[in-house]
């Protein structure tokens, strides 16, 4: 991807929200937008996004904007890639995306007075990525002409679950054209979502848009410019953090949380739709996930150890353990090693509230994982009881955690893949596969990975307190003292 210039085609990743409607995969701590979730790739979400727009011309270094818990994440997604962010902005607290656009939209116009964004989110499927990229650029001769472009996909069966929007002339995905906005409509029942599909001139809408940096902000000014002047100042009170922009919190927390559909497209004379094929799924729900994946001859979407008898119309996934189903139909059955998931295929809405419903009694598993990502590596909780626990670390090459302290537990650290250098009070040491270490309560230590292999290490805790905001930290390479 080339840096901006006055051509370029410069992309807004939203890369927000919890992804709860994918529990127990997708968490508050490691939501669906960080997770391979098509069958037939490796890749995140996020990052198919990301590789998508590589196949448009003159296209420019994305701007990524997420929340400051999953910075890491995003960073360390972009560099598996061999991508370079142009900026990646935090939010310090997610209010919808009328806010999110504004801040990316501020921050272009910076550098390039007539720059075209396109705003995609990171959590999208869409499977007919050729059609998708001829679509924006029959879109980009609309946003030349001051135009902004929403892009609405063909429905392909009446659905509940996405917005739509009516447009004045039947759609020929084959004569591909703007459209003239009619209205916006929210969630409709099925009778409704029937109606709309038999007319043919309704389109689920994306959340996809593409517009100029200027005409998009002339717009907001207009309709929502409390916002935008809070924005603009949080905006100039930011500073940079290592490869992150931080803004000013304080501004920001006070902006109305909206959408870009409420705050501008169901108000502006400017709007135009540019219909995408069905090939496209928010991955709203399990359901919604089983629609758009690949399936075997009994429409099974099978993933992991899992042994199907007479079993059909089921989505079932295993992390780790085997699964066996026998005569199990229209199921969703996902295993963690944590949590498993059971449900009605068209229950799958549901999940959403169930989570909320855990989260106020109480339960760790309704919003983090027992595998919790950081920015050297990550660390898994394998077993644990009241005053003991025992981890699987592992740490990138050429990464180190924090120098720290506990005042309520030690740790044993035995390294089973790698070599470690461990300091304890300044005390150096070089441990490598199946040696140990001690670390007593109350010694500042940091352990390294001097080497070029990920270094995998067993830590067993023992003390009266066990939890993560038992850490003083002296020195960390990531900002985070």
């Amino acid at each position: 991807m080339n840096s901006f210039k006055k051509s370029n085609l410069i992309p807004i990743i939203l890369c927000g929200g919890s992804g709860s409607r994918l529990w127990p995969l997708s968490r508050k701590s490691y939501p669906k937008q960080f997770l391979a979730l098509d069958g037939n790739s490796e890749l995140t979400l996020l990052q198919k996004t990301l590789k998508r727009l590589e196949h448009l011309e003159n296209i420019s270094e994305p701007i990524i904007i997420c929340n400051e818990e999953h910075r890491f994440i995003v960073a360390e997604q972009c560099r598996s890639i061999d991508v370079v962010p142009g900026e990646i902005i935090l939010e310090p607290v997610g209010k919808n995306t009328a806010p999110a656009i504004t801040l990316a939209s501020l921050k272009v116009l910076d550098k390039n007075k007539d720059a075209n964004l396109i705003v995609l989110s990171s959590d999208h499927l869409i499977h007919n990525e050729s059609q998708f990229l001829e679509a924006v650029k029959c879109g980009l001769d609309f946003t030349l002409n001051n135009k902004i472009v929403t892009f609405g996909v063909v429905p392909d069966r009446p659905e509940t679950g996405y917005g739509y929007i009516q447009i004045q002339n039947r759609i020929d995905i084959n004569n591909l054209k703007g459209h003239t906005i009619k209205e916006f409509i929210e969630k409709p029942d099925f009778d409704k979502a029937k109606k709309f599909i038999t007319s043919g001139n309704y389109v689920w809408n994306s959340g996809i848009f593409m517009f100029k940096a200027s005409v998009v902000l002339k717009e907001l000014e207009k309709y929502s410019k409390n916002n935008i002047g809070l924005i603009k100042t949080s905006l100039k009170k930011g500073n940079k953090d290592l490869d992150f922009l931080r803004v000013d919190k304080d501004l920001f927390q006070k902006c109305e949380n909206i959408s870009i559909d409420k705050a501008v497209m169901e108000k502006t004379d400017l709007g135009v739709v540019v219909p995408i094929d069905y090939g496209w799924s928010d991955i709203g729900s399990w359901y919604s996930l089983w629609q758009s994946s690949d399936k075997d001859k009994n429409s099974n979407f099978i993933q992991g150890k899992v042994y199907s008898e007479q079993s059909s119309d089921n989505y079932v996934r295993s992390e780790g353990r085997l699964i066996v189903t026998i005569g199990i139909k229209n199921t969703v059955i996902v295993e963690t090693d944590d949590v498993v998931l059971i449900s009605d295929m068209k229950k799958t809405q549901e999940v959403k509230n169930v989570v909320k419903r855990l989260q106020e009694k109480g339960f760790p598993q309704s919003s983090t994982h027992n595998l919790v990502y950081r920015p050297w590596g990550s660390y898994q909780s394998m077993l644990k009881e009241q005053r003991w626990q025992v981890k699987l670390i592992k740490v990138k090459p050429n990464s180190s955690l924090s120098l720290q302290m506990h005042h309520h537990r030690s740790e044993h650290w035995i390294v089973v893949k790698g070599t470690a250098k461990v300091e304890i009070d300044r005390d150096e040491k070089l441990l490598s596969e199946n040696q140990s270490i001690y670390i007593p309560i109350g010694k500042s230590h940091r352990l390294t990975n001097p080497g070029k292999m990920t270094l995998e290490l067993i830590e067993v805790q023992s003390g009266p307190y066990l939890e993560e905001d038992d850490i003083v930290r002296f020195n960390d390479d990531y900002g985070r003292v």
